[in-house]
């Protein structure tokens, strides 16, 4: 028998040992799933801390309830550890680790070659390697499998790489891990053969593509799209602005094509860890080609600049009671980047807080579920308790991401004057809710679009 025919019967059996690297919002949900089918997952963590509540059922993961990391863990299905010799033992090992950008806007491929380094130190013949993290094209070919042949192994018959893109939406309780298509791509088709044997034991969908560069590219060609169509719903809101045409009420009436038009909704700016990222990951990718998309730069210098729109607006609602930002006192609905969540990861409200407080605002924020955050100076601020009388406090209510907690009826009753920047507040308080996308104020940004 050959030694990927070992692998893979062992992945149907559910005999294998899977070790997940990085068990924050996609490795952590992903351990649990392989360990609650029947296999024993070693769950690989740098951090001593998270190891430690992991090991004892704690999860700090809105998506893996307590109770069911902690069922997995007495079972001895999952166990957390920071010792690197551990994966000696798998029989698979998942990379699920951050793919950040630097300073200077390039991939942060850091935290993929540390973990290809530890790796190529503790492996064992006829392993598995697959890389869930967002990253450019050609990266498992370059940062993977040549760092492993280096170490003598033979690929393809001692180890095999796939690349299989991660489609965690945190909050989305509709499409979690088991149910979302997983799309599966390897370098040379025993590597494929393996990845799908692997992951068709605990996903009810996988696609198998050509290579780990479709498969790669396929994940930035998802977000970049979104991006783009982000970008542009936006500029037509801002658009709407100056024309006094109500943006909410044109995509209900677009919307009602049965073809031919897919809806997209304006917001104060994009946040999570893949649209802001992803498609700087393609357009650095594509530089190298001596290809520039102009699309992608477009739609992330729109993006990029909605919190500052957005703080432009609100001075547009402050002056309509004759005050102005400046010694105004502000409150923030919702720090998280989307409803009912507690990520803060690229969260547009982060911005739009720092620069009211830039401008002289003096600035709070409401949110039960992201309660603390460190601004770019270094503080850390947290949250006001949700106390709805105390909104006639303040001179503005921002609301930026307005969880399924928050009563909007009486966010709108008790604030004197709002920005409803998500057109969620009920449409009989129009007096005193300036809405993003349907005002006639004539505000805009300096924006260079050339080539």
């Amino acid at each position: 028998m050959k030694s990927v025919d070992k692998l893979i019967t062992a992945f149907k059996g559910r005999e294998a040992t899977i070790a997940v690297m990085g068990l924050g919002y996609v490795g952590l949900p992903l351990a649990v799933l392989f360990a609650e089918k029947g296999m024993n997952v070693i769950g690989f963590e740098l951090s001593q801390n998270k190891v430690a509540l992991i090991n004892t059922g704690i999860s700090d993961i809105m998506d893996i309830p307590s109770n069911r990391l902690k069922k997995v863990v007495d079972n001895k299905k999952l166990v957390a550890t920071t010792d690197e010799m551990a994966l000696y033992k798998a029989d698979a090992i998942i990379i699920c680790v951050p793919t950040p950008l630097t300073a200077s806007y390039e991939p942060d491929i850091s935290y993929i070659n540390n973990a290809v380094s530890i790796i190529r130190n503790n492996m064992s013949s006829n392993t598995l390697i697959v890389l869930e993290s967002t990253t450019y094209p050609g990266t498992s070919r370059e940062l993977l499998l040549e760092p492993i042949q280096e170490q003598g192994f033979t690929l393809n018959e001692e180890f095999y790489i796939c690349y299989s893109p991660e489609r965690v939406d945190p909050g989305n309780k509709t499409f979690q891990t088991e149910n979302t298509p997983k799309v599966v791509g390897g370098i040379g088709d025993a590597s494929i053969q393996a990845g799908l044997a692997l992951y068709e034991t605990v996903i009810q969908q996988v696609v198998p593509v050509a290579s780990t560069e479709v498969a790669e590219m396929s994940k930035l060609l998802e977000n970049t799209f979104r991006s783009i169509n982000i970008a542009f719903i936006n500029e037509m809101a801002m658009l709407c602005d100056k024309m006094d045409i109500d943006i909410w009420e044109t995509i209900e009436a677009s919307s009602t094509k049965p073809f031919g038009f897919m809806r997209f909704n304006p917001g104060p700016g994009i946040g999570g860890h893949c649209i802001p990222l992803d498609p700087i990951y393609l357009s650095w990718k594509a530089k190298e080609a001596n290809f520039f998309s102009r699309f992608i730069e477009l739609a992330q210098e729109t993006n990029s600049q909605m919190p500052e729109y957005i703080v432009q607006k609100a001075g547009v609602a402050l002056n309509k009671v004759k005050k102005s930002i400046n010694g105004s006192n502000v409150l923030i609905i919702g720090m998280a980047y989307k409803e009912d969540i507690d990520d803060l990861r690229e969260s547009p409200s982060i911005p739009i807080f720092e620069n009211l407080m830039d401008s002289g605002a003096n600035v709070s924020f409401c949110d039960p579920l992201a309660t603390t955050f460190r601004a770019k100076d270094g503080q850390m601020y947290t949250t006001q308790e949700v106390n709805y009388k105390q909104m006639s406090e303040y001179d503005l209510v921002i609301v930026l991401t307005c969880h399924q907690v928050f009563d909007k009826e009486k966010i709108a009753e008790h604030s004197t004057l709002i920005l409803d920047t998500k057109n969620v507040l009920p449409k009989k308080y129009h007096e005193k809710v300036i809405r993003f996308g349907m005002n006639n104020e004539q505000i805009s940004l300096k924006t260079n679009t050339g080539a």
